[in-house]
């Protein structure tokens, strides 16, 4: 590989990380004030869930949503994209990078706000259907407005990768809720620091917010599925649930992921360490399952 190209993906790999953390970081801070919500719905008589669509809330959730999503995007655009050169819009095709962990933290981030976008629609009233149409797909239309500022600077470029994996994420959700009207499968994340952060602090973070977004060796994303709501009127214990885990194997160069995946059994007991939808209080306990590696 001559210099140049290795100059160029290197400066790829730069954007992949950079520009992901800032619009993930973003998005927590859109996800945190939805979930905040969401919980006063649940513990405030005056956020109790509507019966009835409720045009104020309704209204305020849309106005809420759509500021914080313009503000982000323009802050974006200034604080980051303006550092650098504009073009014509165009791709660049960055599948081959990071064995595709940066493609889960898409699939899970489209999950996630459509999930709480669809959760503050439902307290607000709106009916299952316009819940579907726009607060589950919030998710994927914030990430492609990302991907079209990267699309229209000149080093980088938009990701059909990224594009894909964030409707993946949408269509997730969107297909649970069409075949089961719930969440049966949900996606969870949970972190813990690394060493490898320290080595490349620029590219994997330089502190604890950075590395959880940044620092593919410390991420574990888990697939969980209740195995009770396949069989309801069955006697099978609801606190049984069945893990899909993909993990990174010591990577601190781009190139040198290892992808672990592993099915696992959970028993559920107190709150789990890790994001999730779901709300369980649960803690995670593990029996020996099997075990396949991708390098």
């Amino acid at each position: 590989m001559n210099a140049k190209n290795k100059n160029r993906m290197k400066l790829s790999f730069q954007r992949n990380q950079e520009s992901i953390f800032y619009a993930q970081f973003s998005i927590l801070i859109i996800v945190f004030f939805l979930f905040t919500s969401n919980l006063q719905a649940q513990t405030s008589s005056f956020y109790t869930k509507s019966g009835t669509l409720n045009i104020k809330r309704r209204n305020a959730v849309i106005i809420t949503e759509s500021t914080l999503a313009i503000g982000t995007l323009i802050g974006l655009d200034q604080l980051w994209y303006a550092d650098f050169p504009r073009s014509n819009f165009h791709f660049n095709n960055d599948n081959a990078e990071w064995k595709q962990m940066d493609k889960m933290g898409h699939f899970m981030t489209s999950y996630v706000v459509g999930k709480t976008g669809m959760d503050v629609l439902d307290w607000a009233g709106v009916s299952k259907k316009n819940q579907l149409i726009y607060g589950a797909t919030f998710g994927f239309t914030f990430l492609t407005a990302v991907e079209i500022l990267d699309g229209f600077s000149k080093k980088w470029g938009a990701s059909w990768g990224d594009i894909i994996a964030n409707a993946s994420g949408t269509g997730f959700l969107i297909g649970q809720e069409l075949l089961w009207k719930e969440q049966r499968i949900s996606l969870k994340y949970s972190f813990h620091q690394t060493g490898f952060a320290k080595i490349r602090p620029n590219t994997l973070g330089d502190n604890f917010i950075q590395q959880a977004l940044k620092d593919y060796n410390g991420q574990t994303y888990w697939l969980s599925a209740n195995i009770w709501s396949f069989a309801k009127e069955s006697n099978f214990p609801k606190w049984l649930m069945l893990l899909l885990v993909t993990v990174p194997k010591e990577c601190c160069m781009e190139n040198q992921i290892q992808l672990i995946s592993f099915l696992k059994i959970r028993t559920d007991i107190l709150s789990e360490s890790g994001l999730g939808l779901d709300n369980n209080k649960t803690k995670s306990k593990f029996q020996d399952g099997v075990s396949t590696t991708h390098s």
